[in-house]
């Protein structure tokens, strides 16, 4: 057995590189949301001020700085930051927090289901954007995850000795996205604990060691931060922990009703969603007996009787759910910690069909299939020249015109069209699978759901994606301004999370500034739309002069980009 689990992680690992490592820097930053923390990476390595960096002139970050410590650090061995190395925090976090949970599963289940498990979760739609995205909310997921890993196994040993591991996680979660790291994770072992027979006194005791062990790591670094940023700093984090949970921010922050959680895990676990449904419509369905209390005390006393796995996994999705349905501020990928144990009960839940509705797996494969060749297709149309300019109407024409010439003249070699081949062929295996035992068509359906995900994220993505992207306008910049400064003006930024130039500031080393931090005399500076008129009516005394219309949508704010030349004239007036 010994043998067979080895291999069986050693093919979890090489799938995990494959589908989320090797193809990380093809694509170009074309959200806000990427640059905005690699530049703080950026800012690290540029002034040398690792505790409270200060980006974009005037920032300082909005989250501590475990992930940007991450992508500095990975940035050292080439001596910049890059695409790859701002988004390789996210997939080695995702591949370990992988591997950890197929450790865990295989031993508590079987080494099939584990497995399963581990392939279901790093192919759900939100978890692959998520582990090759260069943003914070991956690592901390894996951080809780793991944590949780290990504090149930502290669990298991009857809260004997000190669970390291967990403690070291849950500080490094606390550095990467606030307390939050540590009260879940305490907070969803206690309960399984308490629901086990645990004393509640005997929990707080030392689940409060636990937490209060945990922050160590962070306090040293909020002292330091706190040293430099001072009330300014403290506002921040206020803000940012408190008032973010409380929906009493200064600014309006991804606000959201609670059934947005329901819908964005629907989506999220695409194309796993679409498999449950279909499974719908062939299973067997009882009429409810009883009284809806009979009910209630038997979905009790069904839970209670679950084994410990299976429960643990159900309180953690359950409680972290729920925790995150509290506040206003809600975001698809503030889930996270939920996809790897409801990936559990899918694994389950697949093995099932596959041995009493095999024809739903079959079906769900040959879905796949057709879906991509049905894309292909398309594609091909596109090379061939076939498909005209006018099917694209609205504001978005001219975009979706760009991705498609984008698409159509994209240089080809041999190793592209392998990559585009992938799920074709992994089609056929399946098709080939189609009288194989069970596990196998499950093991060939998979295959098929990462090789499209292989495909998409190294050809058709970055083709696509790059013509959004503000990197051209920024070597343009370069060319211009050379190593100056550029200064960016945006009147409509709302109060306390101010828009700025994130990407090509990124691609500009950090040199660009706010107009209003730095009031210069004169110099270039950008901006969007006709906001010109804006600042000619707050600023009169700047004569201003147009050097460049860029003719580009900026992915920051979506506003079309121009550069001005701008002086102070009342200066000479002094």
């Amino acid at each position: 057995m010994r043998k067979q689990d080895n291999r069986y992680i050693w093919i979890l690992l090489v799938i995990c590189i494959l589908s989320l490592i090797i193809f990380l820097g093809n694509a170009l930053f074309n959200t806000k949301g990427e640059p905005r923390e690699a530049i703080v990476a950026v800012s690290m390595l540029k002034y040398g001020n690792w505790i409270l960096p200060i980006n974009n002139g005037v920032d300082i970050a909005y989250k501590p700085p475990f992930f940007h410590w991450c992508i500095a650090f990975f940035s050292l061995f080439q001596g910049y930051v890059s695409e790859f190395t701002s988004r390789l925090p996210s997939a080695l976090a995702l591949i370990a927090m992988t591997l950890v949970g197929f450790k865990f599963y295989e031993k508590r289940s079987t080494p099939q289901i584990a497995l399963i498990e581990c392939l279901v979760a790093i192919t759900s739609f939100e978890v692959h954007r998520a582990g090759t995205n260069c943003r914070v909310d991956m690592l901390l997921s894996a951080l809780m995850v793991i944590s949780l890993y290990q504090l149930y196994k502290w669990g298991e040993k009857g809260l004997r000795g000190v669970p390291v591991v967990a403690i070291l996680c849950m500080s490094a979660a606390f550095l990467t996205k606030g307390p939050v790291g540590i009260v879940l994770p305490c907070l969803v072992t206690a309960v399984f604990l308490l629901i086990r027979g645990y004393r509640f006194v005997k929990l707080l005791y030392a689940f409060a060691l636990v937490a209060l062990a945990s922050c160590v790591i962070p306090a040293c670094w909020y002292v330091a931060a706190y040293m430099q940023g001072g009330d300014t700093f403290m506002q921040l984090v206020y803000e940012e922990n408190v008032l973010r949970f409380l929906g009493k921010m200064s600014y309006s922050s991804h606000e959201n009703p609670a059934y947005y959680n329901v819908i964005t895990v629907l989506s999220g676990y695409l194309p796993y969603t679409l498999l449950v449904v279909m499974s719908l419509f062939v299973l067997k369905y009882k009429k409810p007996e009883g009284t809806l209390k009979s009910w209630w005390n038997r979905l009790v006393d069904y839970i209670k009787s679950m084994d410990d796995t299976r429960l643990f996994s159900l309180l953690s999705i359950v409680i972290i759910f729920i925790f995150y349905c509290i506040p206003k501020s809600k975001r698809s990928v503030y889930l996270l910690p939920i996809y790897p144990f409801i990936a559990y009960f899918l694994a389950e839940y697949i093995i099932y069909l596959a041995k009493n509705h095999s024809r739903i797996i079959r079906s769900f494969g040959y879905t796949l299939s057709g879906i991509y060749i049905a894309l292909l297709a398309l594609f091909v149309a596109v090379r061939a020249g076939i498909v005209p300019e006018t099917i694209f109407s609205g504001k978005h024409a001219a975009e979706n015109i760009a991705q498609m010439r984008a698409l159509e003249t994209a240089g080809i070699g041999i190793t592209d069209i392998i990559i585009i081949l992938l799920p074709v062929i992994a089609a056929l295996l399946f098709w080939k699978s189609r009288k194989s035992d069970s596990i196998r068509q499950v093991y060939s359906m998979l295959g098929i759901v990462i090789a499209i995900f292989m495909s998409l994220d190294g050809f058709f993505q970055p083709i696509v994606l790059n013509t959004k992207s503000d990197k051209p306008i920024a070597m343009k910049l370069n060319s211009i301004v050379g190593d100056g400064t550029v200064y960016s003006y945006r009147p409509q930024s709302a109060a306390g999370d101010p828009m700025r130039s994130f990407t090509i500031n990124f691609y500009m080393n950090d040199r660009v500034v706010p107009f209003e931090a730095a009031m210069p005399k004169s110099g270039y500076m950008l901006s969007g739309n006709d906001d010109i008129e804006a600042f000619k009516e707050t600023y009169p005394d700047y004569s201003v002069t147009e050097v460049v219309d860029f003719k580009h949508k900026s992915c920051d704010d979506k506003k079309m980009l121009h550069l001005y030349q701008i002086y102070d004239t009342s200066r000479n007036k002094r």
